[in-house]
């Protein structure tokens, strides 16, 4: 009959096999959000027009982390929370917010004009951008290219609507390459560590 022992060593030997199995397959970064590293079927690229009139594209921002952020500057908690957020993010960077680039692309042109976004996107950080779709189509060629929701809720006027949107947020690395979605409302830490692991690649 084989002993306790016996398996007591066939057992630890075993999870020392797994634990460098596991260890030596754990070459992924350990990212707090939800990694969608070689996702290819959304979130390639975008040309939209920024609050300063100019017209922007990913290869912009090469050698930035960028974070894109779909929302609309009449939000009542949603947007304001996650760019206040992306702001406490960027002081806890410190220095490396400046490799760092917050994108809010408006979900309401309609009335989130140039003027609007140039005066609200800014005001939580003067490095933020604010990109505005030029109509319709333009949203919609956007939105469904990054797999973002939006429908307008109707208000009591004509004007007075709100917008159900997307809460996240998506992150590409500093070659462009989409690699992160991030939850909505978990405070700056996590994102801005996920940040670091991304510009230290």
């Amino acid at each position: 009959m084989l002993s306790f022992r016996y398996f007591r060593g066939v057992l630890f030997a075993a999870l020392a096999a797994t634990v460098l199995a596991l260890t030596a397959c754990s070459d992924k970064p350990a990212f707090t959000n939800l990694d969608i590293t070689g996702a290819k079927s959304f979130g390639k690229d975008f040309s939209l027009t920024d609050h300063t009139g100019k017209r922007r594209t990913l290869e912009d921002f090469r050698g930035k982390v960028v974070v894109m952020f779909f929302g609309y500057t009449h939000c009542p908690d949603v947007c304001p929370t996650t760019l206040a957020e992306l702001r406490g993010v960027m002081d806890t960077l410190g220095k490396d917010a400046d490799r760092v680039q917050v994108l809010f692309v408006t979900v309401d042109p309609e009335r989130d004009t140039q003027d609007l976004l140039g005066k609200y996107v800014p005001a939580f950080d003067p490095r933020f951008i604010g990109l505005r779709p030029a109509d319709e189509a333009e949203l919609k060629k956007v939105t469904s290219d990054f797999k973002v929701f939006y429908s307008k809720v109707p208000g009591s006027k004509p004007d007075n609507y709100t917008m159900d949107h997307t809460a996240g947020s998506y992150m590409f690395d500093t070659k462009g390459n989409l690699r992160l979605f991030i939850k909505h409302g978990q405070g700056p830490e996590p994102i801005a560590h996920d940040v670091k692991l991304l510009l230290n690649e």
